[in-house]
């Protein structure tokens, strides 16, 4: 299957550079982020895909994160293109920019949008019903192992779980915070649970394949207050508060310099979006055949034309529909 979907690839880019070889001025360079985890780079790919072989641009992936994409779209006004940027988790640095006119969201790029929070196996419901919220775990720390599992540094996710921690005082009620040193440790800690169906309690995201494989069942942190949430995502804050996750908005941003430069391409990027049920049996598929995001992309492409087809131009539609038949 891997060997099979790679020569898919390679064919699809030989055929493709023939095809579109006498139109690549009609795009220049484009830098699209390429942030480290799985959902966002299978997009990354399949954008990439699209802009090259459909409209001849030369695309260059920057390997990302959030903090550091926004950041560097605040200094240096690059990269051109930011996927997958999930809005919950950017603090005010997005939204000062947005406000001065230098970026504009062109797309949500998940449908209806990212699902953030705090989780415990099913099977751990189950056998103790009395876990509906956080603050039973905070009665009992012993139901989930008194430990949270928490988002590597770097990550938006681990600002606001410590601003949370800090708030809910759980090392006072007994509950160590884990820090893992990457997305991988994370998720396998939940594996590794489940196979022994041992207590497991920390924070996961969705769109992914381990949300798709394993049931989970999200706790309840509190209320939902905006203001509060918006807070907690910036470090260091004095006087963090308690608010659950509220829905996420996950976007495809563009410089506005980019914008104007590339019309089409933000055109075409502002229609690129994943249903999140199809995205997680994307990511299912890839981490069953253990895949590579470019075959993800070329499984999507291949499978999914009704989709994507929607997203381009007529010509593009036409070069396109020529190398995925």
């Amino acid at each position: 299957m891997r060997t099979f979907k790679l020569a898919v690839v390679g064919a699809a880019c030989g055929i493709a550079m023939m095809a579109s070889g006498a139109n690549a001025a009609s795009c220049g360079k484009v830098s699209i982020t390429e942030m480290n985890w799985a959902s966002s780079q299978i997009i990354t790919e399949v954008a990439k895909f699209l802009m090259e072989q459909g409209y001849g641009c030369k695309v260059e992936k920057v390997p990302s994160a959030t903090t550091t994409a926004v950041a560097s779209l605040a200094e240096n006004g690059e990269p051109d293109i930011v996927t997958e940027l999930w809005l919950n988790s950017t603090g005010d640095a997005y939204s000062k920019m947005e406000k001065a006119g230098k970026v504009e969201r062109l797309a949500d790029v998940l449908a209806p949008g990212g699902v953030e929070g705090w989780w415990v196996p099913e099977y751990l419901v189950k056998k103790h019903p009395e876990l509906k919220t956080v603050k039973d775990v905070l009665a009992n720390p012993k139901l989930v192992g008194s430990r949270f599992n928490n988002c590597p540094d770097g990550w938006g996710c681990r600002i606001v779980n410590d601003n949370l921690a800090k708030a809910l005082n759980m090392k006072a009620a007994g509950v160590e915070v884990f820090n893992h040193g990457s997305g991988e440790t994370l998720a396998t800690s939940i594996a590794a649970a489940y196979e022994d169906k041992k207590p497991w309690f920390g924070y996961y995201w969705g769109p992914t394949a381990v949300l798709g494989k394993y049931k989970m069942v999200k706790l309840s942190i509190g209320d939902i207050d905006k203001k509060i949430h918006a807070n907690n995502s910036n470090k260091g804050i004095a006087n963090p508060g308690v608010s659950d996750f509220p829905p996420a908005p996950v976007l495809t941003v563009v410089t506005a310099a980019f914008k104007k430069r590339e019309p089409a391409i933000a055109e075409l990027m502002s229609k690129v979006s994943f249903d999140v049920d199809t995205m997680n049996g994307i990511l299912a598929w890839k981490k069953e055949k253990k895949a590579s995001a470019t075959e993800a992309a070329v499984r999507f492409l291949t499978q999914e034309k009704d989709t994507w087809s929607k997203w381009v131009n007529p010509e593009a539609r036409k070069k396109l529909s020529a190398i995925l038949k």
